[in-house]
C-alpha cells in the first residue's frame, strides 16, 4: 500500500505559502446563501461536486482579501493530571496522548521523555512546562522531559489560535524592530542539534536480570548515552538521563542500533530501539517537530466593510476563493473587498422590500431572492428554485411573499454587474455552516483550515 509522505504534504502546504505570498496572487473570503437550508434550516455536509461549488457563486454576497496565513497544528494545552506521550520516530500523525503542549503563556513544549515509575508504566503529568530555555532539555519534577520550542506572540495569537489549532512557523531573520517571539524562535533553531537520539523505546522488556545493564548507542554518529530501570527481571524503561545525570543526546546519527550489556545472566535479551529527532534537530523547524500538514486563512470582515458586506442579513456558507475577475472587462480583481451580488435600480418604491422576501416581475415572470434593499436599490441572487433569467426595464416588481412593490428605472438593463463575477477565479474550499446574521457592529473572525 503507497503513502503519502509527509514531506510531500508539507511542499504541498509551502508551495500554497508560496503562491499566497506572491505579489500578484489574491486569495479572498467569500461568503454567501442569505436562503434557509431547508424547513429546520440545518447545514448539510459541503459536497466536493460542480453543482455545489456552482450554487456557491450563484448566492456569493461578498469578498473579501486575505492577508494572514500560517502553519498550523492540533491545539493540545498542557493539563494537570493528562498522559502525555514521548516523541516518537516510528508515530503517524498524532498519536491519542499527544507528544507537545501549550502552556498557559501560550509557549509551545515537546515531550522527549514520558515520566514513568520503576515498572515503566506512564505517570501522570502535574507540573506545567514553563520557561524559554534556547537549546536543552529540562525536566520537572513529575518525571517528564521537555524542551522549548516557541511561544506564539499575541498578535500571531489574535489571527491563528482557535478551540483547534494553534500556530507554527519557520522563522526567519530577525532584526531589532523584529518581536520578542521571534528573536528568541531563532535563537531555539540556531541552537539546534542535527541528528540527536532524543529517546529510547522498550520494545521488549527481556527477562532475568539481576542488575542494572549498560547501554551502548552505536552508529554513525557520537556521544549518544542512556541508563536503564529494570524491576522484576526485565528492562522497563531506558532513559535519557545517564549514569552522570547528564542528558547526552549526542549528534550527527542517521542509524544507530542500541545495546543492552551485562545486567547479570539474563535469559533473555531485552530489545530497546533509538528514537531520532527530527532532520535539523528538535527545534530546527518546529513545523516538522510537531508534524504540521494544515495552513489557516484568517480575515476579519468588520461591519459593513466599506459597504460590501450586508447587515441586518445572514450568510451560511464561506468559500476560499483566487483569482477573482471584473464583470464585462475580465481584467483582475485587486482591491481589498468587494461586493458580488447584481443589483436592480427603481425608479420608485410603492411599498418597500425586505430581505429574504422573493421578488416577481410583471411582464417578465422573473423571480429572485433579496439580499439586501437601500432605499431605491434591491441587491439580488436567484437560484434553481427561482429559476433563472431577466427582469426587464421599466417593468413593476412586486414581492409574492410580502408587501414590497415598485417600478423598474427603465435606463438600467437588466441589471446592474456587481464589482466581482462571481464565476471568476478559482473555489478552492468550500464550508456550510448554520445561519450568522451580521450587524454593523460585528466582526467576523473567519478562519480557513486546509487540512492536506
Amino acid at each position: 500500500m503507497a503513502i503519502v509522505t509527509n514531506r510531500l504534504k508539507k511542499q504541498v502546504i509551502s508551495d500554497i505559502k508560496k503562491d499566497f505570498d506572491s505579489a500578484d496572487v489574491y486569495y479572498y473570503a467569500a461568503i454567501g446563501r442569505s436562503q434557509d437550508w431547508n424547513d429546520s434550516d440545518i447545514a448539510p455536509s459541503a459536497i466536493n461536486s460542480l453543482r455545489e461549488t456552482r450554487n456557491f457563486r450563484l448566492s456569493v454576497q461578498s469578498a473579501k482579501n486575505i492577508i494572514d496565513l500560517s502553519f498550523v497544528v492540533p491545539r493540545y494545552n498542557w493539563s494537570s493530571g493528562a498522559i502525555y506521550s514521548a516523541y516518537d520516530d516510528t508515530s503517524s500523525g498524532y498519536p491519542a496522548q499527544t507528544y507537545y503542549v501549550m502552556n498557559d503563556n501560550n509557549q509551545v513544549y515537546i515531550c522527549i521523555q514520558q515520566s514513568k515509575n520503576a515498572a515503566g508504566n506512564a505517570q501522570v503529568s502535574t507540573v506545567q512546562p514553563s520557561g524559554n530555555t534556547t537549546g536543552t532539555p529540562f525536566d520537572t519534577a513529575d518525571g517528564y522531559i521537555w524542551k522549548f520550542l516557541y511561544s506564539i506572540s499575541a498578535l500571531d495569537a489574535t489571527k491563528f489560535v482557535s478551540a483547534n489549532y494553534i500556530p507554527v512557523k519557520l522563522q526567519g531573520v530577525t532584526d531589532s524592530d523584529s518581536p520578542a517571539p521571534d528573536v528568541e524562535q531563532l535563537a531555539v533553531q540556531n541552537a539546534a542539534i542535527a541528528g540527536q537520539i532524543v529517546g529510547y523505546a522498550v520494545d521488549s522488556g527481556g527477562a532475568g536480570y539481576t542488575s542494572t545493564p549498560t547501554i551502548t548507542v552505536r552508529g554513525d554518529g557520537t556521544k549518544a548515552k542512556a541508563g536503564a530501570t529494570i524491576s522484576g527481571g526485565q528492562v522497563t524503561k531506558v532513559e535519557l538521563i545517564d549514569s552522570s545525570g547528564d542528558y547526552t543526546l549526542g549528534s550527527g546519527y542517521q542509524f544507530a542500533d542500541v545495546s543492552v550489556t551485562g545486567g547479570g545472566s539474563p535469559t533473555k535479551p531485552a530489545k530497546v530501539r533509538a528514537i531520532f529527532g527530527s532532520v535539523l534537530g528538535l527545534g530546527g523547524d518546529p513545523r516538522d517537530d510537531l508534524r504540521s500538514t494544515a495552513v489557516m486563512f484568517n480575515v476579519k470582515p468588520e461591519g459593513t466593510v466599506d459597504g460590501d458586506f450586508i447587515i441586518g442579513n445572514d450568510f451560511r456558507q464561506v468559500g476560499l476563493m483566487k483569482d477573482l475577475k471584473v464583470p464585462v472587462t475580465d481584467s483582475d480583481f485587486t482591491e481589498a473587498n468587494g461586493g458580488m451580488l447584481k443589483q436592480l435600480e427603481l425608479s420608485s418604491v410603492t411599498t418597500g422590500f425586505t430581505a429574504d422576501n422573493t421578488i416577481e416581475g410583471s411582464t417578465s415572470g422573473v423571480q429572485a431572492l433579496i439580499d439586501k434593499v437601500d432605499s431605491d436599490t434591491v441587491w439580488y441572487h436567484q437560484t434553481e428554485t427561482t429559476g433563472f433569467g431577466n427582469f426587464n426595464s421599466g417593468e413593476n416588481i412586486t414581492e409574492i411573499d410580502g408587501n414590497g412593490a415598485g417600478v423598474l428605472d427603465a435606463t438600467f438593463a437588466p441589471y446592474v454587474e456587481p464589482e466581482i463575477n462571481p464565476f471568476s477565479g478559482e473555489l478552492l474550499y468550500l464550508d456550510n455552516r448554520a445561519a450568522v446574521t451580521r450587524s454593523a457592529d460585528q466582526t467576523e473572525d473567519i478562519k480557513i483550515v486546509i487540512q492536506i
